[in-house]
């Protein structure tokens, strides 16, 4: 006889395919919403060349939505993960290890979706809160990870594919066969379903408004913070301090280069939007801006009508100095160098004496204490 090593006997029921297949649905509707909205996060961050000019500015409130999703997506995963693997870890106890060589393809696709999985919701969850205690970059590992676990995914659904479309659906026809183990998998799923309502509502109204008054568990309260909006980067972070803006002066760079002083900025005609600050940890809220269009800025310097923008900070270090506006956002007419904030002008850590701020835009490009534009062929 073949050695077998003592392995420990499962006495708990709902180790079944259809318990985990009831909890697949759940979690793989999840993680397609993190996923899909994810993609768009990245793309809207680093677009491809070919699509910074034509990146869409409607609706304002896109990114708003989109973001939100995901980190709401992202949080109710967690829990459905949970109970995903509770269902099926017995199965890591199977002897042999290793049947076949397909068993193995099997196993090893499982390891990675599994491994994949947990980092990259552990990995979200640590940047909702600012938190980055690894060695490599965030965004970039978070996006192809989301890519290695979508695709572990995909296999595992195409291996797996005949055990879940038996465990799918109920018989349509003939005798329904006894389920023993129903009403404990009714009310397994119910707790599964009240973890994640739980989850969900104490989080996202740091992005849904009406559901603020529960935001007990999220990150941010996105009333708190200098003229009621929160900052994730402060002045004194940033290296601004008043001596550095105390001869301030906006330099745009192009056919017809000039210089403003702040004075002169604000005798300017001033348009106002109500636009949100939408930020990639899933915390967003709206604010009313006061300022110069940017269009009309490049219009004095003789800019051409699809000439993209770089945005030049004041700020020191840190990962977002220099951003870019492609042709849709700085030709639209939502889209200002802001000088004020809900009729107060800017305070130092919402980018005093000047930032951007343009419509469906993630809240890291909304470049703050900006000093100079610079027209780009």
């Amino acid at each position: 006889m073949g050695f077998r090593p003592p392995l420990p006997v499962f006495r708990g029921r709902l180790h079944d395919a259809r318990t985990a297949t009831v909890i697949g649905r759940a979690l793989g509707a999840a993680m397609l919403v993190c996923f899909v909205t994810g993609v768009v996060s990245h793309y809207l961050q680093q677009p491809p060349s070919w699509a910074v000019g034509v990146l869409p500015t409607r609706p304002v409130w896109g990114y708003r939505l989109s973001q939100g999703l995901h980190v709401a997506s992202g949080i109710a995963a967690v829990p459905l993960l949970l109970a995903k693997l509770w269902t099926v870890y017995p199965r890591l106890f199977g002897w042999p290890p290793v049947r076949s060589v397909a068993h193995a393809l099997e196993r090893l696709s499982i390891a990675v979706l599994v491994a994949s999985a947990l980092l990259e919701l552990f990995t979200g969850l640590l940047d909702t809160e600012q938190w980055y205690p690894w060695p490599f970059p965030f965004r970039q590992v978070h996006f192809a990870l989301a890519w290695v676990a979508v695709g572990s995914l995909l296999l595992h659904i195409a291996v797996k594919a005949p055990v879940i479309a038996a465990s799918w659906w109920r018989p349509r026809s003939g005798p329904e066969p006894v389920d023993v183990d129903g009403p404990d998998r009714r009310s397994f799923v119910a707790a599964v379903g009240a973890a994640v309502g739980a989850v969900t509502l104490t989080t996202v109204g740091q992005s849904l408004g009406p559901l603020g008054g529960l935001d007990l568990l999220a990150p941010r309260q996105p009333d708190h913070g200098p003229q009621g909006l929160p900052v994730n980067r402060t002045a004194a972070a940033a290296g601004i301090t008043a001596d550095l803006v105390s001869d301030w002066r906006l330099r745009v760079v192009g056919p017809r280069p000039y210089e403003l002083t702040l004075s002169e900025l604000r005798s300017l005609p001033q348009r106002s939007a109500v636009l949100p600050i939408a930020c990639v940890e899933g915390w967003s809220k709206n604010g009313q801006w006061t300022g110069v269009r940017i269009r009309d800025l490049l219009d004095r310097a003789g800019a051409p009508p699809n000439a993209r923008v770089r945005v030049v900070s004041l700020e020191r270090g840190g990962n977002y100095g220099v951003s870019e506006l492609g042709a849709s956002y700085a030709r639209d007419p939502l889209t200002l160098l802001a000088l004020s904030l809900g009729g107060q002008p800017l305070s130092y850590d919402h980018g005093f004496p000047a930032r951007i701020i343009a419509p469906n835009r993630p809240g890291v490009l909304q470049t703050k204490w900006v000093t100079r534009l610079e027209v780009m062929s």
